[in-house]
């Protein structure tokens, strides 16, 4: 018989289950980031099922030939009948049992892990401001740029803008997909996407670049957000710019404060 643990069916056996438990278990979950994609633990259920394929698998390999099933059976045999195994024996009959006692208790026991936090994405606007020392009412509030001067000047003036502040991380599509959204959790909006900026009025677009993450309310955690606040860096009318900018680019229509007032109407 040969004495190399790798080359007898029960060690062979056992190696296969443990590689495919560190494979379940992490590698999943370690390897989808080395091919650039995302990724997420692997729920512990999923991770049983898997591996109860694999022990599955593993003994139809072991007892398909009568040979190697006698060589997989004999040191379990040994260590259960042989009177000079009676000290493993016993370590094993006290051990096992502890170990599936401890993992039982690991699993009922009580934690004090931090409930699920759910996040406004759009939470409610303030109904008015203060932008720069001045008092901005929102509610009502519509882009003044739209009724005044060239809108295709003032759409280029926002396409710099945009290009120069808000690329980077909301991406020249305008997708999220700029060069540092992957650095960022939540990740930045995409205005291409229909649940975002084409269900909000232009005003509540300004009141956004204008405060970013800090000025958030609570519920939509503003501590998670990456986005500066840019009243210290754009105008009111560069602002009003760049929002005509992202609309006019993704061929959505803001929504108009009669919309809001028919909406609240029927509710």
């Amino acid at each position: 018989m040969n004495t190399k643990p790798w080359k007898h069916p029960l060690g062979q056996a056992a190696i296969v289950v443990v590689l495919a438990y560190v494979l379940f278990e992490w590698g999943i979950w370690l390897l989808p980031p080395l091919f650039g994609i995302a990724s997420a633990p692997v729920p512990a259920t999923v991770v049983l099922q898997y591996m109860g394929t694999v022990v599955v698998g593993v003994l139809i390999w072991v007892s398909d030939s009568e040979e190697r099933w006698k060589q997989f059976k004999a040191p379990i045999h040994r260590v259960m009948v042989d009177p000079r195994q009676k000290v493993l024996r016993t370590a094993l009959m006290v051990t096992i049992p502890l170990l599936v006692a401890f993992m039982t208790f690991d699993r009922v026991r009580p934690t004090v892990s931090a409930p699920a936090a759910l996040r406004s994405v759009h939470p409610a606007p303030p109904g008015q401001i203060d932008f720069r020392g001045e008092t901005m009412v929102l509610n009502g509030l519509e882009n003044p740029l739209r009724h005044e001067g060239d809108l295709e000047e003032h759409y280029e003036e926002g396409k710099r803008i945009y290009v120069q502040n808000c690329m980077p991380c909301h991406g020249d599509a305008l997708d999220g997909q700029g060069h540092f959204a992957s650095a960022f959790n939540p990740a930045p909006l995409s205005f291409q996407d229909p649940g975002t900026i084409v269900q909000l009025t232009e005003s509540f677009v300004f009141w956004r670049i204008a405060k970013g993450g800090p000025g958030l309310p609570r519920e939509a955690t503003p501590w998670d957000s990456a986005m500066p606040a840019w009243e210290d860096l754009l105008t009111a009318e560069e602002i009003w710019q760049v929002t005509i900018y992202l609309y006019e680019q993704t061929g959505w229509e803001p929504r108009t404060w009669e919309e809001e007032g028919a909406e609240g109407e029927e509710h």
